[in-house]
């Protein structure tokens, strides 16, 4: 009975998120192909562009933003609107909140609880608040393994 009812959960939970990725192409982001957005990250899309790479993921908690709702009180001309542009290969932490304006790389990894407000470039390391590049990764990058047993 246990298994029948992880089952089901797994099941459901791809159906959610099937739905939650065809209602953000519709609301004009491009999401690439075999990208994961988990149900609890946010993505933004009510003013300004969001692009997402191919096999991105995009963990639980994440915020994506691409306006920014003050801009206008620091700059008349601003009308708060911008972009977020997500490369491919890139993976972005548990509770992370990528501001407006801001592009990140290929191959790239962001910690946890980062706040990021400035672009990173591809193939590093990055975390903190605000965010700074911790590691440089080493090229040619390293491609997951299709099955767990690859790992050995």
């Amino acid at each position: 009975m246990k298994i029948i009812t992880r089952k089901m959960i797994h099941h459901i939970g791809n159906f959610l998120r099937f739905i939650q990725l065809t209602f953000l192409r519709i609301s004009g982001a491009k999401i690439g192909t075999n990208t994961m957005i988990s149900l609890g990250a946010k993505i933004d899309l009510r003013r300004g562009k969001v692009t997402i790479g191919n096999h991105c993921l995009i963990t639980h908690g994440c915020y994506i933003l691409s306006h920014d709702g003050a801009a206008h009180i620091i700059d008349k001309e601003d009308n708060g609107t911008g972009y977020v542009t997500i490369g491919d290969h890139v993976f972005i932490g548990v509770n992370t909140v990528v501001m407006r304006n801001v592009t990140i790389g290929n191959h790239s990894i962001i910690g946890a609880g980062s706040v990021v407000n400035r672009d990173i470039p591809e193939g590093v390391v990055a975390a903190g608040n605000p965010i700074k590049i911790i590691k440089v990764l080493e090229k040619p990058y390293r491609s997951l393994p299709k099955k767990h047993t690859d790992l050995a």
